[in-house]
C-alpha cells in the first residue's frame, strides 16, 4: 500500500470493510480492518496517544510476569542490540498487549518513541488502537508485520511493526516480543528480514521459560516441519510438560499430561538415561516411525550439586511454592516480602481446609523469627473453659486442677517467634479483651501471677469467617479486628486457583507417588468443586493411592461425593464460581473474560470489587 493522506485512507480501510477495495480483501490486513470497523467500532481518524498505565498500575500488571521477564532480559537485551542500528525500538508485552519491557534505540529515534507513547505502559490492543502489529499479532496469535499504512490508525503510519506471539511452559498465550521501527529508508523486505530475526529470538524466549519451569525435569528436543519442540519428563520417564509445538508434533493433551503418561507411548528412546552433559539421541514415534535426531538434557539441578547461596532470599522459597502460578497469591507474597521483618500482625482469611496453617508455617520461616519458635493453637478446637489457661497460662495452684508447678502459656512460649491463632472469630468476646491487652501492651498476666511477663511476639491469625462484619454486629470486638489485620491476606479456595491444575498434578505425585492418573480420573478431579480445598484433595489422592491396581487411578478409586451446601447464597455463589473460572480460563485477562462472559469490563471490574475476587489485571 502506498502512504495515503489520512482521509484518503480513512476511505480505504471503508472500501475494504465493503469489499471493494483494490488490495486482497481476504489479507490479515484486509480482515483486521473489518474487525476494527465491525467488531471494534474503531475511528480510523482518531488523533491521541494509546492508553498508558502508571507507573504503580505497570508495576501491578507485571506481578504475574515477573519471573518470565527476569527470565528473558538477556534475551531482549540481545535482540535491541542486533536491532538498534536500524532505529527499533524492542518490547516484551502481555498478553493484554500492555508493553511491561521496553529498550529504545538511539537518542534521535528514541524520543519519537518517547513522544507518541511507545513505551513500557502503554497498550496497543487492537480493540483499542486498531490494526497493528503488537495488537494484530495477539489477536491472531500468529506473527505480522505491520507496515506503515498497513496500520488501521492513520497516525501510526510513519511506524512499521514486526511481531511474534510468545507462549509460555503449556502452550499458553503469554504475550508477544515487538520491534517497531520509524525509519523511511527501510523497505519492506528489510522489516520482513527483521520479523524472521524476532521469530528466532522469540523462540529461544520460549525454551527458556519452559527450561525455567521444568528445571527439575528431563528436557527433550522433539524435532518437527515447523521447528523443534520440548518435551519434559520425569526420572520415571512420565510426562510432565510439553510446549505448544511438541504438542502438534506428538498430540498430547492437558489431560494426557497430568495423567503421567509415559514418555514410551510417544518416542522410543534409543539410549539409556542420561546422567551428565547433553546428549545426541534417535527418536522415534510410538508407532515406530523415525522422528529424526534429537537432544536429551538432564535436569538444570544435575548439573551442580553445588549449594546454593541464594543468602536470606532462601527464606521465601516456601511462600513462593505456596502461592504457585495465582496471580492473587503472588501478589500476596510480594506485600508479604516488602513488610519484612517488621512486627506487622497478618490475618489470613480463607475455607476451611485452604492451607491457612501451612502458609501461617512459611510466614514465620520467612522472618527473622524462623529460628524461634512457632506455636499455633486452634481456637475452634479448644474447650472455652481451656483456652484461657492454654494462651496466658497459670501459677502453681491457680485452681483447682491446675499443675503443681503450673504452666507457662502458649503466649508466653512464642516469646521470640510466632504465635499463630487458627479460627480466631471462634475466640470468646471476653478472651479477646485480654488478647489485645497483651497486644498493646506487650505483656501477658498468667492466672493467679503478682506481675506480667514481658513477651515479644508476632502474632499470625485465621478464620474462615468475615471478622469485619461479626464486628459490625457486635460479634467480634472491632478494636481487637484492627489489631489482628496488620495485613490481611486471602486464601483463594482452591476450586478458585487459576493454578488449580497444576496443584492436582502436585498433590498427585505427593500423595500418590507411584500412582498415574487416568484421563477419565484427570477429567473428575479437573471438573471438581472441592468443598475441603486442599484438605479433601490430599485424602481423595491418598485414599486413590492405596486403592489403584496396577499404579492407574481411575475414577473408581475417586472418592468425590456431590456437594450442594455452601456458606453463602446460592445466587451469588454460582455468580462468583462462574466469574472466577472465567478468569481462570482467560489467564486472568479481565477484557477477555468480559467479552467472554458478555459483560462490560466496567460492570466486570464492579462485581469483581464487589465479590472480592482476587485478578492479576
Amino acid at each position: 500500500m502506498a502512504s495515503l493522506s489520512a482521509s484518503n485512507h480513512v476511505a480505504r480501510v471503508l472500501s475494504v470493510a465493503n469489499h471493494v477495495a483494490d488490495v486482497d480483501a481476504s489479507s490479515r490486513i484486509a480482515n483486521s480492518w473489518r474487525r476494527c470497523l465491525i467488531s471494534h467500532k474503531l475511528d480510523p481518524a482518531r488523533l491521541g496517544p494509546p492508553q498508558t498505565l502508571t507507573e504503580s498500575e505497570v508495576r501491578h500488571v507485571a506481578e504475574p510476569m515477573e519471573e518470565t521477564i527476569r527470565l528473558l532480559t538477556p534475551e531482549l537485551d540481545d535482540l535491541a542490540r542486533v536491532l538498534r542500528d536500524a532505529g527499533y525500538c524492542v518490547n516484551l508485552a502481555d498478553a493484554n498487549a500492555t508493553m511491561l519491557f521496553s529498550r529504545l534505540p538511539g537518542e534521535a529515534d528514541a524520543r519519537l518513541f518517547m513522544d507518541w507513547k511507545i513505551y513500557t505502559g502503554s497498550n496497543f490492543a487492537e480493540a483499542f488502537e486498531g490494526t497493528n502489529g503488537l495488537g494484530t499479532a495477539l489477536a491472531e496469535q500468529k506473527p505480522i508485520l505491520v507496515h506503515r499504512d498497513e496500520h488501521f490508525r492513520a497516525q501510526w503510519h510513519m511506524f512499521s511493526c514486526a511481531v511474534a506471539p510468545l507462549f509460555d511452559q503449556a502452550g499458553c498465550l503469554a504475550g508477544a516480543i515487538n520491534i517497531t521501527s520509524c525509519r523511511e529508508d527501510l523497505e519492506r523486505a528489510a522489516h520482513q528480514l527483521a520479523l524472521a530475526v524476532t521469530m528466532e529470538a522469540t523462540r529461544r524466549m520460549e525454551g527458556a521459560i519452559f527450561r525455567g519451569y521444568f528445571r527439575d525435569a528431563w528436557i527433550a528436543t522433539v524435532p518437527g516441519d515447523g521447528g523443534s519442540g520440548l518435551l519434559a519428563y520425569d526420572d520415571d520417564r512420565r510426562i510432565v510438560g510439553a510446549c505448544r509445538s511438541a504438542r502438534a508434533l506428538l498430540g498430547l493433551t492437558d489431560g494426557l499430561i497430568a495423567s503421567g503418561i509415559d514418555l514410551s507411548r510417544y518416542i522410543k528412546f534409543d539410549h539409556h538415561a542420561a546422567r551428565g552433559a547433553d546428549e545426541v539421541v534417535e527418536l522415534r514415534r510410538a508407532d515406530g516411525s523415525a522422528l529424526g535426531r534429537g537432544h536429551v538434557a538432564p535436569p538444570l539441578r544435575a548439573k551442580s550439586h553445588a549449594p546454593r547461596r541464594d543468602g536470606p532470599v532462601n527464606r521465601f522459597d516456601a511462600l513462593h511454592r505456596l502461592a504457585g502460578c495465582d496471580p492473587g497469591l503472588i501478589k500476596s507474597v510480594k506485600r508479604l516480602r516488602s513488610i519484612g521483618d517488621h512486627n506487622l500482625p497478618v490475618l489470613l482469611h480463607g475455607e476451611t481446609g485452604v492451607g491457612k496453617d501451612v502458609f501461617a508455617r512459611a510466614i514465620h520461616v520467612a522472618s527473622n523469627r524462623a529460628r524461634n519458635n512457632y506455636v499455633a493453637l486452634n481456637c475452634a478446637a479448644m474447650p472455652e473453659s481451656l483456652i484461657d489457661a492454654e494462651l496466658f497460662g497459670y501459677e502453681a495452684g491457680a485452681f483447682t486442677g491446675a499443675r503443681r508447678d503450673g504452666s507457662k502459656g502458649l503466649i508466653a512460649q512464642a516469646d521470640g517467634g510466632t504465635l499463630f491463632l487458627d479460627e480466631i472469630g471462634d475466640m470468646p468476646i471476653a478472651l479477646q479483651t485480654r488478647l489485645l491487652r497483651v497486644l498493646e501492651n506487650r505483656e501477658v498476666w498468667p492466672l493467679g501471677a503478682l506481675k506480667p511477663v514481658p513477651v515479644d511476639i508476632r502474632l499470625i491469625s485465621a478464620t474462615h469467617r468475615d471478622l469485619g462484619r461479626m464486628a459490625e454486629q457486635g460479634a467480634f470486638r472491632a478494636d481487637l479486628y484492627f489489631r489482628l489485620r496488620g495485613m490481611e491476606v486471602r486464601l483463594p479456595a482452591l476450586r478458585e486457583r487459576a493454578d488449580r491444575d497444576d496443584i492436582i498434578r502436585q498433590i498427585a505425585r505427593e500423595e500418590a507417588p507411584n500412582c498415574r492418573l487416568s484421563e477419565e480420573a484427570w477429567s473428575l478431579l479437573s471438573a471438581y468443586s472441592y468443598p475441603g480445598n486442599m484438605r479433601q484433595l490430599r485424602h481423595v489422592l491418598r485414599l486413590a493411592g492405596c486403592t489403584a491396581e496396577n499404579g492407574v487411578i481411575t475414577d473408581a478409586d475417586l472418592d468425590l461425593p456431590p456437594f450442594g451446601g455452601r456458606t453463602e447464597p446460592d445466587l451469588e455463589a454460582a455468580e462468583r464460581a462462574t466469574i472466577v473460572e472465567a478468569l481462570r480460563k482467560h489467564g486472568g485477562r479481565v477484557t477477555e473474560a468480559a467479552r467472554a462472559l458478555k459483560l462490560s469490563r466496567a460492570t466486570l471490574y464492579r462485581k469483581i470489587k464487589q465479590l472480592k475476587i482476587e485478578t492479576a489485571q
